[in-house]
């Protein structure tokens, strides 16, 4: 027996609605993608499809994120792999990228790299350049590895599990980091969907800034002169951040927006102080 897409498609949005999905229109269409598969759209369903799509429908009822169901999050140019032991990459990220891509770099640290997006999307655009990412999560880093051979750089990219700067050796043209940021008295207000994504991703059980400590208090004996390190904030935290930045002797401090016009990355440089 065959099913009419379309009825199915409705029947999803109803059943997503009622358990309160914030986005049950696009969320049914992503999940009748994931069923259809290389189809051609609205094409009949059949009885296992049917049945699959409902298997689907249950788990973002549980507010599953639609990344986790369909493994994949698209991300600057590509599409990366997305599993339960990695942040889900977000599109405020992006403004890292855009920051970051503005200098010269022929090296690049990142720290906490998780499912690798940052660092992958990097080379990507710097075909000449070589990366290096490390995260506490050794899962994490076998889905960055993976993901390094989707984006094609597996060949100039190497990895380490390190605590910060424990296992890093060398100097860097360009460090960067989206560390865990979250306040532990923030997590309690969190949408339900970053229960399925690594808490140690998320927070440090603090006050949302000791990694923040932890890498200026490390970052300029690991930084080439002129170079750069750049990391992402959460939006109250600029002045904070900014000030761990200028304590660590870094200069040529900014913080950038991103698309909604929030506080988004704290960018510093190794520089010859101009004030000596």
């Amino acid at each position: 027996m065959t099913h009419d897409p379309k009825d199915a498609l409705q029947a999803a949005l109803r059943q997503l609605e009622a358990a309160g999905s914030p986005s049950a229109a696009r969320d049914a269409s992503a999940l009748m993608d994931i069923v259809q598969g290389d189809a051609p759209p609205w094409t009949e369903l059949s009885d296992d499809q049917v049945a699959h799509l409902q298997r689907l429908i249950a788990r973002r009822a549980r507010r599953e994120p639609i990344s986790h169901i369909s493994g994949k999050r698209a991300f600057w140019m590509h599409e990366f792999e997305v599993t339960p032991d990695v942040l889900d990459p977000r599109p405020d990220t992006e403004t890292l990228l855009e920051v970051a891509l503005k200098h010269r770099f022929d090296t690049v640290l990142d720290l906490g790299t998780g499912s690798g997006c940052i660092l992958l999307s990097l080379l990507h655009e710097r075909p000449a350049a070589l990366g290096i990412g490390t995260d506490l999560s050794e899962a994490a880093l076998a889905v960055a590895k993976r993901n390094a051979d989707r984006v094609g750089v597996a060949d100039r990219v190497s990895w380490a599990v390190s605590d910060w700067f424990s296992s890093v050796t060398g100097t860097y043209d360009l460090i960067v980091s989206n560390p865990p940021y979250i306040a532990l008295d923030e997590m309690a207000g969190l949408a339900p969907e970053l229960d399925y994504e690594p808490r140690m991703a998320l927070t440090d059980e603090q006050d949302g800034l000791s990694a923040y400590r932890a890498i200026t208090q490390d970052a300029m004996r690991h930084l080439n002169p002129q170079g750069r390190l750049l990391v992402e904030i959460g939006p109250t935290q600029a002045a904070a951040v900014s000030d761990l930045f200028a304590r660590a002797g870094l200069v040529d401090l900014h913080v950038h927006q991103d698309l909604d016009g929030r506080d988004r990355v704290v960018s510093g440089a190794n520089l010859p102080r101009t004030d000596q």
